[in-house]
């Protein structure tokens, strides 16, 4: 498994964020996006359970991150979410991502979130867009933070 970068701001991966979830996300060989995360007891919704939002903002970005694994860039265009059952908190949880279609302007992708005994507790599919190259280079400046950074 190859570590991908993070962002100084990002909600989900931002390194500087003080209340950002700090997730890391990896790539195995196949393109396919893996992040662990245990939620805490301000990640819920209500007692012992994780907040929706949390959930989506997390199935979005395994599934946005699939762009980066192939060297692209792109933004959220359409998600839609199911939630099969609860997603704990203080439980370990696996996040998968993988591309399902890759277009000229666009990629489509689906992931999930496992519990620890590998059940499917939430999943998603999305379609995202390509960043222009204009659209790249007018966000260079954010991109100089974009790195790899220990656990």
């Amino acid at each position: 498994m190859q570590k991908q970068p993070s962002s100084r701001l990002c909600f989900v991966c931002g390194r500087q964020n003080p209340i950002g979830l700090k997730a890391f996300f990896y790539q195995d060989e196949q393109g396919r996006v893996v992040a662990h995360f245990t939620g805490k007891e301000e990640h819920q919704g209500y007692p012992g359970v994780m907040h929706g939002g949390i959930v989506t903002a997390l199935l979005d970005e395994v599934i946005g991150r699939v762009a980066i694994a192939y060297d692209l860039w792109a933004v959220t265009a359409k998600l839609e979410v199911r939630f099969r059952r609860p997603v704990p908190l203080r439980q370990p949880l696996t996040l998968v991502g993988e591309m399902t279609r890759l277009r000229s302007r666009t990629l489509e992708g689906r992931g999930e979130i496992r519990l620890e005994d590998g059940t499917v507790a939430a999943e998603a599919e999305g379609v995202y867009i390509r960043l222009p190259q204009e659209e790249i280079e007018r966000v260079e400046e954010e991109l100089d933070f974009w790195k790899v950074v220990p656990d």
